[in-house]
């Protein structure tokens, strides 16, 4: 598990906790799984990690605007895209590897609402846990509102890694200690003012409620 974590690059900047509605009706799919997902070419100037959704070894899932037609993938319609595989030496776990979101649809919440579908999915598929590295105070957030938690692991880009089901205390640490610990992760880093506003926001914060999938 630790040699997989650090030989596997992740993306996640895109994710923020969200908050505006979707001003247009979106359709979240699975489109394919591990190891024979589908390729996408999405728009470089328009997500970030376009081009590893291009990879065929990875399962995808996808939001897109929708009229009521059946476009199928049409690039123009995708308005943010998940790709995942198996960890390499545990069939029973799920790696989300890359979350994109379109530049002009963040801050809607639709990343964590897709983040959810392939949760709820990878579940009824038979995987019993799903991972994901974060780099970012958003993204940690998000995740959390997805029932992820901090497993206290870091990968060797230092990226923490999160959980779901959320880890049991280890050594005494309770949930809250758990979440506030990722959080002291970060600040130490170098931030942007928008990042170290909402962790100053949190110092004493107790971890967010999993919001739950609409289905």
């Amino acid at each position: 598990m630790g040699a997989e974590r650090r030989e596997r690059e992740t993306g996640t900047r895109d994710l923020v906790a969200g908050g505006r509605t979707p001003a247009v009706d979106l359709e979240y799919e699975i489109l394919g799984w591990p190891p024979d997902g589908p390729t996408l070419r999405l728009d470089h100037e328009r997500f970030s990690y376009a081009g590893k959704f291009v990879m065929s070894n990875t399962g995808k899932a996808i939001a897109r605007e929708t009229d009521g037609a059946d476009r199928g993938t049409e690039p123009a319609d995708i308005v943010a895209a998940v790709a995942f595989n198996e960890d390499r030496t545990d069939e029973d776990t799920l790696w989300l590897r890359y979350v994109t979101v379109a530049l002009d649809r963040r801050g809607e919440g639709i990343g964590p609402r897709l983040c959810r579908l392939v949760r709820d999915r990878a579940l009824e598929r038979g995987y019993e846990r799903l991972r994901i590295a974060v780099n970012n105070p958003f993204a940690y957030e998000a995740l959390y509102r997805a029932g992820f938690g901090y497993t206290g692991e870091t990968t060797g880009i230092a990226e923490l890694v999160l959980e779901y089901p959320r880890p049991t205390g280890d050594g005494g640490a309770d949930p809250v200690e758990r979440y506030r610990a990722g959080l002291e992760e970060f600040r130490d880093r170098d931030l942007s003012v928008e990042e170290e506003g909402f962790l100053a926001d949190r110092v004493d914060g107790e971890p967010p409620e999993a919001d739950r999938t609409e289905s």
